[in-house]
């Protein structure tokens, strides 16, 4: 973007032009740094993760191979093996992080995330539908999370809407969902063959092990469909947390953005899910460090992309170093992780509505 008309309302912002048309958009400092910030520590994590594993490439020569050098080995391995794991894991992290990003936003409550409300099982349980019972994969199984995760948002916002979505409404009815579907899901596991359910069972804690250029293709698919439409409806996301009658006496807009917005975060999480299995707590902590770190002054999506994408690759890298020579799967560290950032948050609720 060129063309720069000027600070904005405070010293943080700026207010940026792509040209001489009437289109303006309010850039922050802050939130700019962070997401160079994060994203260059992901990329330097991404990077050497693809120097690890049985055959060690050093770190030259991964820039080599990347550069188009490198022997037939390196690059095999490189590119076709350890590269797709590290473009997974960053884009997932993404996504999962704009979903939570925008529901905590939507719901102006920092509980909700896809994992917590049960977007993710109901994603979850779409794909093993297709995985156990219909024998089905590769684009099948993305078909079946992403209806998974749909029906669940649906069967969320019909119990939990009543004049408004509420924050804390939303949570427990989602639990609740969520609770319903991770039994449906067991109950699948039991009823299929041995060997399906055990590897159904490995992809449900999350994991990068064996991603190829179908799972980046879903994950890089899902961000191009989305981000677009995010750029546009960010600017919004201000005003629906103000409620749904303010907003709509402010801009005279109905329920047409929120709705926009709350399907471009089940479709993150969905295909975030078809990539990777349902990593846990990403959507949920990732959000919550980047509004801790901006103070809350910015809607912060970009930073908490960043951040998501930061936190996805290093449990992974994490997991492949402190267990060596085996690996410890990426949804098992953030869930040790994220489960107590949870419970902080619900000390904190707590706290703040005893005090109210």
């Amino acid at each position: 973007m060129t063309g720069l008309l000027g600070r904005g309302p405070t010293r943080d912002t700026l207010l940026l032009s792509p040209g001489r048309g009437a289109v303006a958009f309010r850039v922050s400092r802050s939130s700019a740094l962070l997401t160079a910030a994060a994203g260059t520590a992901a990329l330097a994590v991404a990077t050497v993760s693809l120097t690890l594993g049985v055959f060690p490439i050093g770190v030259g020569d991964v820039l080599t191979v990347l550069g188009g050098g490198g022997t037939l080995i390196e690059r095999d391995i490189v590119l076709n093996d350890r590269l797709p794991r590290a473009l997974t894991g960053l884009g997932v992290g993404a996504a999962f992080a704009l979903s939570g990003a925008l529901l905590q936003r939507i719901a102006a409550n920092p509980l909700v995330s896809p994992d917590v409300i049960g977007i993710n099982s109901g994603a979850a349980m779409g794909a093993l539908v297709v995985l156990l019972i219909l024998g089905g994969s590769g684009l099948q199984l993305v078909l079946g999370a992403l209806l998974g995760a749909l029906l669940a948002a649906v069967l969320i916002l019909l119990i939990a809407y009543k004049r408004g979505l509420h924050g804390f409404r939303l949570v427990l009815v989602g639990i609740g969902v969520a609770a319903m579907l991770s039994s449906a899901t067991s109950y699948l596991l039991t009823r299929a063959d041995i060997n399906r359910a055990m590897s159904a069972a490995a992809w449900l804690t999350g994991s990068l092990a064996n991603r190829g250029g179908l799972h980046v293709a879903i994950i890089v698919t899902a961000l191009a469909v989305t981000v677009p439409v995010l750029i546009v409806g960010s600017r919004h996301l201000r005003l629906l947390e103000l409620g749904d009658d303010l907003t709509r006496t402010l801009t005279g807009a109905g329920q047409g953005r929120k709705v926009v917005l709350l399907l471009v975060a089940v479709v993150l999480a969905a295909l975030a899910t078809a990539a990777a299995g349902p990593i846990g707590f990403v959507a949920l902590v990732a959000p919550q460090i980047t509004r801790r770190i901006l103070a809350e002054r910015q809607v912060g999506l970009a930073p908490s992309a960043a951040v998501g994408a930061l936190l996805v690759v290093s449990a992974d890298l994490a997991g492949r170093l402190l267990f060596a020579p085996t690996e410890m799967p990426v949804g098992v560290l953030t869930a040790v992780f994220g489960a107590p950032v949870l419970l902080y948050l619900l000390a904190r609720a707590h706290r703040i509505g005893a005090a109210g």
